[in-house]
């Protein structure tokens, strides 16, 4: 298993979801973007950092009433106390946002204890003031309605689905302004060095088309001439910084 240092991580904030689609592609994992997630504030910097797992089940009345929030033990709000500095509290919803997956309270004691960020395939309530947080936070929609209407807070750091995506406690997730995707562990160093070759070639890619160049032999490089003034480019870069 990869160890997940502070130099990838600063790797996996320079990069795209889009990127990472890519290279995750290339070593067959096609189903790792959360689907019908969304960021609540698509200006702040990318979200990088292992996930923390909270599971809903469908709630039954008489399991379900205002009065288990009293409870010191309720999955919910020890996700909250408990997710660790510098982890992502991701939870699986159900894809149901007609109830609340958490409210502005809650994601901003997140904030406050140091973690990154929060994902959920259900809504948030209070959207409006949590997207003006500095935590981001990826919902499907907002939602109003508390919880306890339809889901259950069940278990805690174990493997989940969110939109559609398998999530192991430890994987790495990376947000941006589009949306997350998901990373095993195990594949986090190489993912993140490769991303970060590619996301250099595709700003060399994109001085190229700005100029007039077409794309069928730089993008991919499958041109000699195209890889030699791209190793060009990067030198003349290099220089620079």
């Amino acid at each position: 298993m990869s160890e997940f240092t502070e130099e990838i991580k600063a790797k996996l904030m320079q990069v795209s979801t889009a990127t990472l689609c890519t290279a995750l592609f290339k070593r067959g994992l096609r189903n790792q973007y959360i689907q019908n997630v969304y960021p609540l504030n698509s200006d702040l910097p990318n979200m990088v950092g292992p996930a923390y797992t909270l599971r809903y089940i469908p709630a039954r009345e008489d399991r379900n009433g205002l009065e288990v929030f009293k409870r010191p033990d309720h999955p919910q709000r020890v996700a909250v106390e408990e997710c660790p500095v510098g982890a992502v509290l991701v939870m699986d919803s159900r894809k149901d946002a007609r109830v609340a997956s958490a409210g502005s309270i809650l994601i901003q004691r997140l904030a406050q204890r140091g973690v990154v960020g929060v994902v959920t395939d259900g809504g948030f309530r209070d959207s409006p003031e949590i997207a003006n947080f500095t935590i981001p936070a990826y919902h499907s929609r907002p939602s109003a309605p508390t919880n306890l209407g339809f889901n259950e807070a069940i278990d805690l750091n174990v493997p989940i689905a969110c939109g559609d995506v398998a999530v192991f406690p430890g994987d790495i997730l990376v947000g941006d302004a589009e949306g997350v995707v998901v990373i095993p562990s195990a594949l986090v160093a190489e993912i993140a060095q490769e991303c970060i070759e590619m996301t250099s070639f595709e700003d060399f890619v994109m001085e190229e088309v700005k100029k007039g160049a077409a794309v069928i032999g730089l993008y991919p490089p499958t041109n000699p001439e195209s890889q030699r003034k791209y190793e060009a480019w990067k030198a003349t870069r290099k220089g620079t910084q």
